[in-house]
């Protein structure tokens, strides 16, 4: 199941736009008209050999080693592209929705996100996004809150 379908399913509000190709989250932001801290983009990481996804503001990064500290893992890595694509194969590579319970992962969302009343993400493609309230992914997703990314 899709992003768009789950939304659907569960009759959760949004709005679904398109745009030229945007290849970062960073990019889709300006093609949305939308600040940065409203974007939400998704990391996928491995901790100790488990694979979870991270959602942050397209312009924070993730602090891996305040991540590592925060699970109690031995080891905090970025996922290579390739597993990511096996993992969330529905879509298209970078282009992957905030949701890692569609993906049977764990979800880990920055507190940074917390203050937002709404996030924009991409859609599964890279000429699709959504955008919808907070509390509503929230609700969707139930992220466990940490705090790891940082402003760039």
């Amino acid at each position: 199941m899709g992003v768009i379908e789950l939304l659907n399913e569960k009759g959760v509000g949004y709005e679904l736009s398109e745009h030229v190709p945007a290849f970062t989250a960073q990019r889709m932001a300006a093609l949305e008209h939308e600040k940065g801290v409203f974007v939400a983009k998704p990391v996928v990481v491995k901790a100790d050999g488990e694979f979870m996804m991270c959602v942050l503001s397209a312009n924070h990064k993730v602090n891996l080693n305040k991540l590592k500290e925060q699970l109690g893992a031995q080891s905090v890595e970025l996922a290579e592209e390739e597993e990511i694509g096996r993992i969330c194969n529905d879509c298209e590579l970078g282009a992957e929705p905030p949701f890692g319970n569609l993906y049977n992962l764990p979800t880990i969302m920055d507190k940074s996100l917390l203050l937002d009343d709404h996030i924009t993400f991409q859609a599964g493609t890279h000429e699709k996004c959504i955008r919808m309230r907070i509390e509503d992914f929230r609700k969707l997703v139930d992220p466990k809150v940490m705090d790891f990314a940082y402003h760039i």
